[in-house]
C-alpha cells in the first residue's frame, strides 16, 4: 500500500535539518516532499500513491499499553470520571484550583495529540498516527460505539494529512470500498476542523440532498455533541440542529497558563457546518475551508460530479491561493450511471501528472486502497490486514477478539467465483470490493455491445500479471533525420506510441520497390488499422484524437499470431505530424494499412510520398468496382452501415476468440487467456457504442486492423455483384 523511500533526502541533510529543527510542515520543493510533521523533524519518508511523505521523527517517550510485543495494539482509553462529568467550559471555569491543577496536564496532552499526532506500541512496531485520525480513534462516536484502528485508515489519514499541508493541492479524491468508514472519517474531519476554525464554514454534499442531511443530523450532530467539553465549541442555536451547527467560539486549548479562563475572555465568531442539496451549482460562489463529498461516484443524471467540481473548486480558493481542501470518496456507481464522471475526476486527480504549476488536472490527489486492505472480518487485532491463511498457521486474532480462519483474498475469491455465471451481480461485487481500480469503475454487461465479461477477464488478468515491463513507450523517427531511408525505433517516456512487440532486424524497414512503388513486405505478417483526422485545431481545443492499432496475422514467421502489438491514441499538435508517425509505423513493421477514408488527409500523404501500396483499398469491392477516389488513395468509408456492422461484428468475434478466458475450449484451451495488454483499447471496447463511434476512436482504429487481417472474409464473389456478409446486426 505504501513504500518507505530509503536515502530519498541526504543523510548529512536530514541529520543536520533534525538537529536545528528546520523542516516546515508542508510541501518541501527543494526535496519535492511534503512534510506532515510539525515538530520540524522528520524520519521515515513514504511514498503513497505516487505521494512523497515526511513523517515526524520518532518521539523517545511511546504510549503502549503493554510491554510484551503481543500485547500492544491500539486501544482506546475513556476520559476519565471526574472530566466526564464537566460538560462545558463554564463548568470547568468553576472548578477548584486543585480539580484543575490535577488535570490540565490530561487535556494539554491531549490537545497535543489533535494537533501533532499520536505514537503508540503496535505489535513491537513504533506506529505514528495524524492528529485527524487520533480524533476520529480516541473521540469520534459512531454507529458501533468507537472505531477500530485499521491500517488502511491510518494510511488514509496520512494521505489526507500530506493534501491537507501541500498548499498545490485541494485535497483527496479517495477510490473506496463499500463499509470503509469514510462517511463517518469524513464527518469526524468536519467535526475536527469545524470546532477549531474561525470565521469559517464547513460543507457537506452526497448523492443526494437526502444523503448530506441524513450524514449531517446522524453523524456530524451526534459527534460534536459527544465531544469531551474541552474539544466542544460554544454553540449557537439547537442541541440537535437540521440545518446547521453553528458555533460562537471555537474549542481553545486549555493551558496551565490560561485555565483560569473565564467568560469574559470569549470573542464573538461565527463557524458553521452545514450542508447542501445536490446540484451542479451548490456552494457556488461561498468560501470554504473544508468540503466533504461522500458518495460522489453514484451522482445521477441531470446531476453532474465533473460539473459540481468546477464550481465548488472554486470555493476553496482565493485567485491562486488555495484555502480550503476537499475530502472526495465513494464508491462507483456502473459507468452509465454516474461512474463515469467520477472515473474521469478520479483519472485527472494522479499526482504523478501535474501540470506546470504543480497541480493535477482535477487540483485533487487521488488514492485507492484495495479490498483485502479493509474488508470488515479480515483485520487483526493490530489493525492490519488478513490476506491469507495457511493451513500451518496459528490462529490468527481478529479485533473483536474473533478468530479469523479465512483470508480476506481467499473470500473474495469464492465469491467471484460463485458469480461467474452471473455477469452484472459480479460487476456489482467488484465495484463494492474493489482489488484493482478497473474492478471499482465496472460497467453493468448490458450496457455493452461486447462480451463485457472476457474483456473484463482480460483486464483483470493484465492488472495481476502483464506489468510495465511488457510494454515499451516510444517513438519512430527517420535514421539521420532522412525522410523515406530508414525507420528507427527509440524507447522514450514521453512517446506516443505503446508496442509489445518489435520485429527483429531482418523484418525492419521491408519495403519492397517494385515498378517505382513503395510495397509493404510484411503484408503476411499482419496489417494496421487508423482512425484519422484532418483538421489540427478545433474550437476550444477540443476533438478526437487519431489512433492506430497494429495486429499480427496467423503467421510461420518469426512474430505473435493473432495479436495486437501496437496502440497510439493521441493528437499530437499538428495533424502533419500524427500522419507522419502512422507513415513510419507503417516503414517499421513493413505492414499495410486500413484507414478510414471520410477524412482523406493521410490517405493523400501516403500517396504524395510514394506508399499507396501501403494504403489498402477496401476488401468488400472488388478493384473495378471502386469509385474513382477509392482507386486513387484507397481506405474504407464509415458512412456505409454495412461497414459499420461488419466492423463491429469483426471486434465482436476477435474478443470471442481471443480476449479473456475461452470457458467452453471452443477456439483454444480454456484455460489459456487471451493476449491484449492495451487498457485503453480494452476499455474502448466495453463502451463501444455503434450508434455513438465518434468518441471511440481505439475501437475505430482496432476494428479496422482486424478488417485488414481478415481481409479475405469480405472479398464478395466474382459472379454475383451482390455482397453476402453474414454478420449479427447491431442497433
Amino acid at each position: 500500500m505504501y513504500k518507505v523511500v530509503q536515502d530519498y533526502v541526504p543523510k548529512a541533510v536530514l541529520t543536520n535539518k533534525n538537529k536545528n529543527k528546520s523542516w516546515k510542515y508542508g510541501y518541501d520543493e527543494k526535496y519535492d516532499l511534503v512534510i506532515i510533521s510539525k515538530t520540524g523533524e522528520i524520519e521515515n519518508i513514504i511514498n503513497i500513491q505516487g505521494l512523497i511523505i515526511g513523517l515526524p521523527k520518532q518521539p523517545k517517550k511511546i504510549h503502549s499499553r503493554s510491554k510484551k510485543k503481543s500485547e500492544q495494539y491500539w486501544e482506546r482509553i475513556d476520559i476519565p470520571k471526574p472530566l466526564s462529568k464537566i460538560k462545558s467550559i463554564f463548568q470547568w471555569n468553576e472548578m477548584p484550583s486543585q480539580f484543575k491543577n490535577n488535570w490540565v496536564d490530561y487535556i494539554e496532552n491531549e490537545f497535543d495529540s489533535r494537533e501533532l499526532g499520536h505514537w503508540f506500541m503496535n505489535n513491537g512496531v513504533p506506529t505514528y498516527i495524524s492528529g485527524a485520525h487520533y480524533m476520529y480513534l480516541q473521540w469520534t462516536s459512531i454507529d458501533v460505539g468507537y472505531p477500530d484502528y485499521r491500517e488502511a485508515n491510518r494510511i488514509f489519514y496520512l494521505f489526507w494529512e500530506a493534501c491537507k499541508a501541500d498548499n498545490r493541492s485541494f485535497g483527496m479524491t479517495y477510490l473506496k470500498i463499500r463499509r470503509s468508514g469514510f462517511s463517518f472519517m469524513g464527518s469526524s474531519e468536519s467535526v475536527n476542523i469545524g470546532t477549531l476554525a474561525k470565521d469559517s464554514r464547513v460543507g457537506i454534499l452526497s448523492k443526494t440532498g437526502a444523503d448530506a442531511k441524513k450524514m449531517f443530523t446522524d453523524k456530524v450532530v451526534p459527534i460534536a455533541n459527544r465531544l469531551p467539553f474541552f474539544f466542544k465549541p460554544i454553540q449557537d442555536g439547537m442541541d440537535k440542529p437540521k440545518t446547521e451547527l453553528a458555533y460562537r467560539v471555537p474549542a481553545s486549548k486549555i493551558t496551565k497558563k490560561n485555565m483560569y479562563g473565564s467568560e469574559e475572555d470569549i470573542d464573538g465568531l461565527d463557524t458553521t457546518i452545514d450542508w447542501k442539496n445536490t446540484d451542479d451549482n451548490s456552494y457556488d460562489g461561498e468560501k470554504l475551508l473544508l468540503l466533504v463529498h461522500d458518495e460522489s461516484g453514484k451522482w445521477l443524471k441531470p446531476n453532474n460530479i465533473l460539473n459540481n467540481w468546477r464550481v465548488t473548486k472554486t470555493c476553496l480558493r482565493l485567485g491562486s491561493k488555495i484555502i480550503g481542501k476537499c475530502m472526495m470518496g465513494s464508491t462507483s456507481n456502473a459507468l452509465s450511471k454516474g461512474g463515469d464522471n467520477f472515473k474521469k475526476l478520479y483519472e485527472d486527480s494522479d499526482v504523478k501528472l501535474r501540470n506546470s504549476n504543480g497541480q493535477t488536472k482535477s487540483g485533487l490527489y487521488s488514492l485507492f486502497i484495495p479490498m483485502e486492505w479493509n474488508m470488515e472480518g479480515f483485520i487483526d487485532r493490530y489493525g492490519l490486514p488478513v490476506m491469507h491463511i495457511n493451513t500451518n498457521s496459528k490462529p490468527v486474532i481478529g479485533i473483536d477478539n474473533s478468530i479469523i480462519q479465512q483470508g480476506a483474498i481467499n473470500y473474495w475469491q469464492n465469491e467471484v467465483d460463485s458469480l461467474k455465471k452471473d455477469p452484472d451481480a459480479l460487476n456489482e461485487f467488484y465495484r463494492q470490493f474493489p482489488r484493482t481500480e478497473s474492478h471499482a469503475f465496472r460497467d453493468e454487461s448490458k450496457q455493452s455491445l461486447f462480451n463485457l465479461t472476457k474483456i473484463y477477464q482480460q483486464i483483470d488478468y493484465n492488472d495481476s500479471t502483464i506489468k510495465e515491463h511488457h510494454l515499451t513507450r516510444g517513438s519512430f523517427s527517420w535514421k539521420d533525420g532522412i525522410k523515406d531511408s530508414k525507420v528507427i525505433w527509440t524507447p522514450n517516456n514521453r512517446g506516443r506510441f505503446l508496442v509489445s512487440w518489435t520485429p527483429n532486424k531482418n523484418l525492419q524497414n521491408r519495403v519492397i520497390n517494385r515498378n517505382g512503388k513503395k510495397m509493404p513486405g510484411n503484408e503476411h505478417l499482419g496489417a494496421f488499422g487508423c482512425d484519422s483526422y484532418d483538421i489540427s485545431g478545433t474550437v476550444g481545443g477540443r476533438g478526437s484524437n487519431g489512433a492506430l492499432h497494429g495486429l499480427t496475422k496467423f503467421n510461420m514467421d518469426e512474430a505473435p499470431s493473432n495479436e495486437f502489438f501496437l496502440e497510439y491514441v493521441a493528437r499530437p499538435q499538428t495533424a502533419e505530424i500524427f500522419f507522419e508517425e502512422v507513415l513510419m509505423a507503417c516503414v517499421f513493421y513493413g505492414m499495410p494499412i486500413l484507414v478510414e477514408n471520410n477524412k482523406p488527409r493521410l490517405l493523400y500523404h501516403f500517396k504524395n510520398r510514394g506508399y499507396r501500396a501501403f494504403s489498402m483499398n477496401r476488401p468488400d469491392k472488388i478493384f473495378n468496382k471502386l469509385s474513382r477516389t477509392e482507386k486513387e488513395l484507397g481506405g474504407i468509408p464509415n458512412s456505409s452501415e454495412d461497414i459499420k456492422q461488419a466492423h463491429a461484428s469483426a471486434i465482436e468475434s476477435y474478443i470471442e476468440k481471443y480476449i479473456g478466458l475461452d470457458i467452453e475450449g471452443t477456439f483454444r484451451d480454456s484455460d489459456l487467456m487471451g493476449f491484449m495488454p492495451f487498457a485503453r483499447t480494452l476499455e474502448d471496447w466495453a463502451k463501444f457504442d455503434i450508434g455513438n463511434r465518434t468518441k471511440f476512436d481505439a475501437s475505430i482504429s482496432s476494428g479496422l486492423a482486424i478488417m485488414a487481417c481478415q481481409k479475405h472474409l469480405y472479398t464478395p464473389e466474382k459472379k454475383s455483384s451482390k455482397i453476402s456478409i453474414n454478420f449479427a446486426r447491431y442497433t
